[in-house]
């Protein structure tokens, strides 16, 4: 049975941050708060775990879990070929709202599904979620819905679609945004907006003036 906490209390909180490390070095899921929408997360280097998260969601491996991480420092083991303009992306930005598509490091031996060699990395501002990953280190988190529901901004609509399928959820409250993370590809020589979110184009125009818009 699922157990949830109240990060809104401190001694809750404490208790569920543990255990909610301890379940994902178990290989289990857990539900957590962000700065947009509450995650379902687990240990991105555990391919078990991340297919069982991708499963909970009723999603293919055609659409691979990103990752959340604790620091920018993170990044050094994760990513190659990070250009300056990335680097002044993550300086602005981070952590917020912006997810960050790069290639990833060819020694990693995780599976987030088919990513192409790339990998959506994001350092989430939220508090619960901060501590978690600096506690526990890099994880694959996805939005904590079922696939073509809306992506929940509250721990009851979360543990409502998922369920015994998580070990922990830790309850945060409503998440400060509704709106989800804007999401800009550096794997090419100049950065592209995949999808707008909660960082404006123009708002990242002023970082990366040639930032680019797919098609």
């Amino acid at each position: 049975m699922a157990r949830r906490y109240d990060c809104t209390q401190e001694r809750s909180r404490k208790n569920g941050l543990l255990e909610a490390a301890r379940a994902v070095r178990r290989g289990d899921l857990v539900v957590l708060p962000t700065d947009t929408v509450y995650g379902v997360g687990a240990d991105a280097f555990n391919s078990t775990a991340v297919g069982d998260l991708l499963e909970a969601k009723g999603r293919g491996r055609g659409m691979p879990s990103p990752v959340l991480v604790g620091s920018p420092n993170t990044l050094h083991g994760l990513v190659t070929d990070f250009s300056e303009k990335a680097w002044e992306l993550v300086d602005a930005f981070w952590p917020g709202a912006l997810t960050i598509v790069a290639r990833h490091q060819p020694s990693l031996t995780w599976d987030l599904g088919e990513t192409h060699g790339t990998a959506a990395i994001r350092m989430p501002l939220h508090p619960v979620a901060l501590e978690l990953l600096k506690d526990f280190g890099p994880m694959a988190v996805s939005s904590a819905n079922l696939t073509g529901h809306p992506a929940p901004q509250d721990c009851d609509a979360a543990q409502e679609m998922l369920g015994d399928a998580v070990a922990v959820y830790l309850d945060g409250g409503a998440t400060p945004d509704t709106v989800p993370s804007s999401i800009v590809d550096v794997t090419g020589k100049v950065p592209v907006l995949l999808r707008a979110g909660a960082i404006s184009e123009e708002e990242l125009r002023k970082v990366v003036p040639d930032l680019e818009i797919a098609r």
